[in-house]
């Protein structure tokens, strides 16, 4: 039996040669402590697919609002363009108004062809502003209203109710409800 037992006690030490050193115990469990074994990490969960069909709608729909602000915006500053240069363009139409009153005025110049053609001239400045949708307004015999009407002066009138305007010194233009300049009038005491 010895030489069995050699090989027995020769294969029990190469056993414990091939099994692994224990790990030095850390200070915690070198004073007697006992230590937890922490759990193991939960996996992460998946995170949920993106909803892409509702991420579209939301981008069509923000796009959709843009153009239209735009749109918007443009019109917006079509219409301050055109009431600028409508401004611009009053006191010549005023000035024309004068100019044929003045020439009117005069019994030789009444029919005169060049009093023709400033009133020709007068009366397409006037339709191309009416195209762009700027009218005109002498109110006489209207309620004075300050919104619209400027005021020069107020006299009393026989037969005209107090706050009726009587006279009109120069139109008033207005484009749409906007007021492009008030009428210059005279207002029944």
């Amino acid at each position: 039996m010895p030489p069995q037992a050699e090989t027995e006690e020769e294969l029990a030490a190469a056993e414990a040669e091939a099994q692994p050193e224990p790990e030095p115990a850390d200070d915690a469990t070198r004073e007697g402590e006992a230590v937890q074994a922490s759990p193991a990490p939960a996996p992460p969960e998946p995170e949920p697919a993106p909803d892409f069909h509702d991420s579209y709608l939301r981008a069509a729909a923000e796009l959709e609002n843009v153009r239209k602000r735009a749109r918007r915006d443009v019109s917006a500053a079509e219409g301050r363009g055109v009431a600028k240069l409508a401004r611009e363009l009053l006191p010549a139409l005023d000035d024309f108004e004068r100019a044929l009153a003045a020439a009117e005025a005069q019994p030789e110049n009444r029919d005169h062809h060049l009093t023709d053609g400033i009133r020709l001239v007068q009366s397409q400045l006037l339709g191309a502003l009416k195209r762009m949708g700027i009218e005109p307004e002498a109110p006489k015999g209207e309620r004075f209203d300050p919104h619209r009407h400027e005021a020069l002066a107020q006299q009393p009138v026989e037969g005209a109710e107090s706050g009726t305007i009587v006279e009109v010194y120069s139109a008033g233009y207005r484009i749409g409800d906007e007021v492009l300049r008030p009428a210059k009038v005279v207002v029944a005491a």
